[in-house]
């Protein structure tokens, strides 16, 4: 399943792939607050890395956990107006998976890893495709 949000304009927009994981442990689901806000766990793939290897080295990132990923279970993109980067186009798969377990201390010092009840985070993600990504793996429970 894929969804596209925004509407396209004509004009030029960097484009950033990204790979993301929504872990659940029984009724939360593991998200990253930010000063900007709740993020899913994941991010911007590099050069040429997988979804899974970008999912591995951004847990570690963010939140310091080893992960398992599972499976694929949609994907989305956007396009908005970013007010640093200009015209953004985001193109995010999600994954199903876990958190194994904490290996380290989180590198971004602005990412704190939280599960947050699912009830408390509905419509809550920063971002409009990764409330949608959200409501996708939770109803596959």
């Amino acid at each position: 399943m894929h969804r596209i949000f925004g509407k396209e304009e004509n004009v030029a927009y960097l484009d950033r792939r990204g790979a993301y994981i929504i872990p659940i442990k029984g009724e939360e689901i593991g998200v990253v607050e930010t000063p900007k806000g709740l993020f899913l766990l994941g991010g911007g793939i590099d050069g040429d890395e997988t979804d899974n290897q970008c999912i591995i080295r951004e847990c570690i990132e963010e939140a310091g956990y080893q992960v398992e990923i599972k499976e694929r279970v949609c994907s989305a993109e956007t396009y908005y107006e970013h007010p640093t980067i200009g015209f953004f186009h985001p193109i995010q798969v999600y994954y199903s998976g876990k958190l194994v377990k904490k290996v380290k201390e989180p590198v971004e010092q602005d990412h704190v890893f939280r599960w947050v009840k699912y009830e408390d985070l509905r419509g809550k993600m920063c971002l409009e495709m990764q409330n949608w990504a959200v409501e996708q793996v939770w109803n596959m429970c």
